[in-house]
């Protein structure tokens, strides 16, 4: 029985990447028509081997990245000038693009603002605690102090 290198990940057969057992037929007439696999030799084996370890490394370098965005970010105290009334009440109010504005000010990050979570926006002055995703699963507290202008 031949074995395919899958190029794509592949329903009840394997993940991108992985050398599996198939028959020639479904090689020949369904995988590689559809660029999902390749046959495998012995030099396109060790290939997609280091092409896997490549991979697996910018992964753990990524998560690593993360950590340490987050970290810092935990660390980070943002304050943010808005102007406001004299009972804190703030003329508009501080957005989640505001406060991506202001990491990316303070830290030099550049953070979506979808990725900053707010219950509502914010319209009074006072220190609030805003949760940011760095990445998959990375998320951090940053303590976020609005002012009145």
């Amino acid at each position: 029985m031949p074995q395919a290198i899958l190029l794509q990940d592949v329903d009840n057969l394997g993940e991108r990447g992985a050398v599996v057992d198939v028959s020639p037929g479904y090689l020949r007439n369904y995988l590689q028509p559809r660029k999902l696999a390749q046959p495998a030799t012995a030099a396109s084996i060790v290939a997609a081997a280091r092409h896997r370890d490549r991979a697996e490394q910018a992964e753990r370098e990524s998560e690593e990245r993360a950590k340490e965005n987050a970290a810092l970010l935990g660390r980070t105290v943002l304050t943010i000038r808005q102007q406001a009334g004299e009972d804190g009440r703030l003329f508009g109010s501080v957005t989640p693009q505001d406060i991506a504005d202001a990491i990316r000010e303070a830290r030099g990050l550049r953070i979506d603002r979808r990725k900053v979570y707010l219950d509502e926006p914010i319209r009074h002055t006072g220190t609030y605690m805003v949760v940011v995703e760095v990445a998959d699963e990375q998320t951090a507290a940053v303590k976020t102090i609005v002012v009145a202008a």
